[in-house]
């Protein structure tokens, strides 16, 4: 994660937040030209409101502003990446408007109770980490009260309990929200957190609106049951429109997203499958090992999953000139060992481009050219060695790079060649396995391979160990079938 700001990022990051904030006002004073124009008891004219309540204009103008300078120096100490991102400033207040707009309407053509609160918290956890998307959830509740509390034009009616009712319900079901969407891992379980989000938000709407009732009816208490479940279930619905909206023109990866992309149906999966299934095969195999290593030493097991699927998508463009997919012959005998040694090495800088190419997330293409770093090709290497009379330069016959520079492609590195390198194995007990391994992670370390990502000793040893017993049982032996023919039984 990245600590420090450069001067550039410093003023580009201050500027869009500014940029951010006045277009933030501009959507609060729309939505109240919107409220004049619907309110009966008002002549619609969004100017003498203005005029009339100027102090209360001021006062939004002056809060937002302040609470626009909280966000950024909680992101300066605490996720300065943010500030370091544009895309991510200007997502996170796209979020905050559309939430707005979204409570804005419900609650002016529905009922207020109704409104989708936690809605800005179920699409920010999705895209931020947990301490952020709180802190933000606080900031979208207070704006959302600021701009009840003295912007609308029904201000009479909306300064009433039922305000601070809101204001309790956004956070609290936004705090909910945050912590159990980081479970869920299908669509089918976030139609569920609807009954999950419906335990804070009518508890507080019953306690707080009720006893300011002049008479408490079953009507009454209907009423605010059902505006309740709405304000749940109008959040989920959004929730489930939006979040495709925001993967797709942020490049976001949810766990949603994350599955499309490994599903059969994705198109470089698709041609993976039919035109070099041994690279398909080996592809899974790799996703399962990343996965559970991802896991195991608390990384992103679903991320690491989808890249291992595309790490070898670039042998798409020379299906048959890998060893996985030939069948009896190797179209490299007839070829000189350099010209070998392009081929196979070109399919790192392949995958990358047909990746960036289908718009894939850049991290995908940053594991495709760096599972193998700057290691060298040892098979043409010795190859060629034999063919010469002197020495050859082993960077000629190695891989370009980049060596890995995050966790996930190193992880993915090892367990590219663990599996490969186990196929070979003519007995895989787990002892042979393990020593394979523990000798792959060696000589990668020797070679400096590690040296561009925060990886740990520790990290590497419980890498090796999962691997191990993972390869031990999908490579398990098996009784041999005896030869033995069976004749179909006469009646």
């Amino acid at each position: 994660m990245k600590n420090k700001l450069t001067k550039s990022e410093l003023i580009s990051s201050a500027v869009i937040f500014i940029i951010c904030f006045i277009v933030l006002l501009m959507v609060l004073f729309l939505l109240l030209a919107v409220d004049c124009s619907i309110v009966e008891d008002f002549d619609g004219n969004v100017l003498t409101y203005i005029v009339d309540n100027v102090y209360n204009v001021v006062t939004v103008g002056v809060s937002v502003g302040v609470l626009t300078a909280i966000t950024y120096c909680y992101f300066m100490f605490e996720n300065v990446s943010i500030l370091a991102t544009p895309a991510k400033i200007i997502e996170l207040y796209l979020l905050l408007a559309v939430s707005l707009v979204l409570c804005y309407f419900l609650g002016a053509y529905v009922d207020i109770t109704a409104r989708p609160l936690p809605l800005f918290a179920l699409l920010a956890t999705m895209f931020f980490r947990r301490r952020d998307t709180i802190f933000m959830n606080s900031i979208f509740a207070l704006t959302l009260f600021i701009f009840d509390r003295f912007l609308l034009a029904s201000g009479d009616t909306l300064a009433s309990i039922t305000v601070y009712s809101n204001l309790l319900s956004t956070f609290c079901s936004g705090i909910v929200a945050v912590f159990i969407m980081k479970g869920v891992k299908t669509r089918m379980g976030s139609v569920m957190v609807t009954f999950v989000l419906l335990i804070p938000v009518l508890v507080i709407n019953l306690v707080l609106q009720l006893p300011n009732d002049v008479s408490i009816t079953f009507e009454t208490v209907g009423f605010v049951i059902l505006y309740s479940i709405l304000d749940c279930v109008f959040s989920v619905i959004l929730f489930m429109f939006l979040l495709p909206v925001f993967e797709f023109f942020f490049s976001e990866l949810t766990p949603f997203r994350l599955r499309e992309l490994t599903s059969d149906n994705a198109k470089l999966i698709k041609m993976l499958k039919a035109n070099a299934l041994g690279t398909y095969n080996h592809s899974i195999v790799v996703a399962q090992l990343a996965e559970a290593c991802a896991t195991a030493i608390g990384e992103d097991s679903e991320l690491a999953r989808a890249a291992a699927y595309y790490h070898d998508v670039g042998k798409l463009k020379n299906p048959e000139m890998f060893a996985e997919n030939q069948s009896e012959y190797n179209m490299h005998q007839e070829l000189t060992p350099e010209l070998s040694a392009d081929i196979i090495r070109s399919h790192a800088r392949d995958g990358a481009k047909l990746i960036q190419k289908h718009h894939l997330p850049e991290i995908f293409s940053d594991v495709a050219v760096q599972h193998h770093g700057t290691l060298p090709i040892k098979y043409f290497y010795a190859k060629a060695l034999k063919m010469s009379d002197g020495e050859l330069n082993p960077e000629s016959y190695s891989y370009p790079g980049p060596t890995p520079t995050t966790k996930i492609a190193a992880i993915i590195m090892i367990a590219d060649a663990s599996e490969a390198a186990t196929r070979s194995l003519p007995s895989r007990t787990p002892e042979n396995v393990e020593r394979l391994v523990s000798s792959l992670v060696e000589e990668r370390m020797n070679l400096d391979q590690f040296v561009d990502c925060d990886i740990t000793m520790r990290d590497l040893s419980i890498i090796t160990s999962t691997i191990v017993n993972n390869l031990t049982g999908v490579y398990h032996s098996r009784v041999a079938y005896p030869k033995l023919t069976i004749s179909k039984r006469r009646k």
